[in-house]
C-alpha cells in the first residue's frame, strides 16, 4: 500500500471513530449497536426517542461539523499557498467579519422583524444574512486588491484587516444595543456553535461545502507550482491571475458558508495544515484531501466534547479550538524557531 493510501486510510479510520463517538455521546450516551439500530431503523417502537436523538438532533450536526472542519481546514491550505505564508487563514480575508457584522444585525432586528416573516423565514435568515456579509465583505475585499487586471496579495491583505476592524467596531455597537437575550445569543454565535443544525440548513450549504471539498484537491499541482514562486508557475504553464481569483473565490464560498451556518470556528484551518505538513510535505496532491479529513475529524471531536463536558450545559465550540489550538501553534513556533 502507498504512502497516499496509507495517509487517507488512516484519516478515514479517524474521521469514523469521531463520528461514532458523536453518535453516541451526550445527555443521553448510547452504545453502538444502539446507534446502529437507531440509524437502520431497527430499534423496535419503544426506541422513537432514540431514533429521533440520532437521526434528528445528531445525524445533522455531526454532517454539518465534518463539512465545516473540511472546508475550514482545506480553505487554510490554499490561503497559505497563495500568500505563500504560514499563517495565512480565512480571517484574513474579512469575510469572518463581515458574516460576522451581518448576523450581529440581523440577531439584534430579529425580535422585531421575525413575526412579519414567520418561524420558517426566521430559522433561515440567520444564515442568509451572514452569508450575504461575508459575500460583500470578499467582493469588497478582493475588489479593493484589483490593480492593473492583477490580484496584489498584500493589499488583499491589508483590506481584509480593515474589514475586520470595521466589523468589529459594528459588532460592539450593536452589543451596546442588545438586550440581555440577544446579547447571549450573539456571544454564542460569535465564538462558533453546532447547536442551529439541522436538515433544512444542511440541504442548504453542504452541496456548496462539498462541491469545493472536491474541487479544491484538483488544484493541487498548481498550488504545487505556486510555492516555487509566481514566475516560476507561469514558466510551468499556470495562468496565475485566473488561479488566484478561482481560488479565492472558493475560499469564500466555503468561509461564508461555513461562518453562516456555525459562526466564527478559529484554528481550525491554521494548526491543520501546520500539523500536516510536517508530516506528508508540502506536496498538495495529498496534502488536501488529508486536511479535509483531519480538519474534519477534529471540529467534530471538539463539538462532541462542547455538548458534552459541562452537559446540560453547552459551551461555544470556537472556546475548543481555540483552548485547543492556541498551545499547540504556539508549540509549533517555538519548535520552527527552535529547529
Amino acid at each position: 500500500m502507498s504512502r497516499h493510501h496509507r495517509t487517507l486510510l488512516a484519516g478515514f479510520t479517524l474521521l469514523l471513530v469521531s463520528a461514532l463517538l458523536a453518535l453516541a455521546l451526550g445527555a443521553s450516551a448510547l452504545t453502538p449497536a444502539e446507534v446502529f439500530q437507531a440509524l437502520t431503523g431497527s430499534a423496535g417502537i419503544s426506541a422513537d426517542w432514540m431514533r429521533a436523538v440520532v437521526l434528528d438532533v445528531r445525524l445533522p450536526r455531526l454532517l454539518l461539523a465534518i463539512a465545516i472542519g473540511a472546508s475550514l481546514a482545506q480553505s487554510g491550505v490554499v490561503l497559505q499557498a497563495l500568500f505563500r505564508n504560514p499563517l495565512a487563514e480565512q480571517s484574513l480575508l474579512g469575510i469572518s467579519g463581515g458574516a460576522a457584522l451581518a448576523a450581529a444585525a440581523w440577531l439584534v432586528l430579529a425580535p422585531s422583524i421575525s413575526p412579519l416573516i414567520g418561524d420558517g423565514l426566521a430559522r433561515l435568515a440567520l444564515p442568509a444574512a451572514a452569508t450575504t456579509g461575508a459575500l460583500l465583505a470578499g467582493f469588497v475585499v478582493i475588489r479593493l486588491s484589483r490593480t492593473g487586471g492583477f490580484t496584489d496579495i498584500a493589499t488583499l491583505l491589508l483590506a481584509g484587516i480593515s474589514i475586520n476592524a470595521l466589523a468589529g467596531a459594528g459588532i460592539a455597537l450593536l452589543q451596546t444595543l442588545a438586550n440581555d437575550a440577544t446579547l447571549r445569543d450573539l456571544t454564542l454565535w460569535l465564538y462558533g456553535s453546532l447547536g442551529r443544525a439541522g436538515w433544512a440548513e444542511l440541504m442548504i450549504g453542504l452541496p456548496l461545502l462539498a462541491a469545493i471539498a472536491v474541487w479544491l484537491p484538483l488544484e493541487a499541482r498548481a498550488l504545487d507550482a505556486l510555492l516555487l514562486g509566481e514566475a516560476e508557475a507561469m514558466h510551468l504553464g499556470v495562468q496565475i491571475e485566473p488561479l488566484k481569483r478561482r481560488l479565492l473565490l472558493l475560499v469564500a464560498l466555503a468561509a461564508a458558508t461555513a461562518v453562516a451556518m456555525a459562526g466564527i470556528i478559529g484554528f481550525i484551518g491554521l494548526i491543520v495544515p501546520h500539523l500536516l505538513r510536517r508530516v506528508l510535505g508540502p506536496g498538495h496532491r495529498l496534502l488536501l484531501p488529508a486536511a479535509g479529513l483531519l480538519g474534519a475529524s477534529l471540529l467534530v471531536l471538539a463539538d462532541t466534547a462542547a455538548r458534552t463536558l459541562f452537559a446540560p450545559l453547552e459551551v461555544p465550540v470556537g472556546v475548543l479550538t481555540a483552548l485547543l489550538g492556541v498551545p499547540l501553534f504556539l508549540l509549533l513556533l517555538r519548535q520552527r524557531g527552535a529547529g
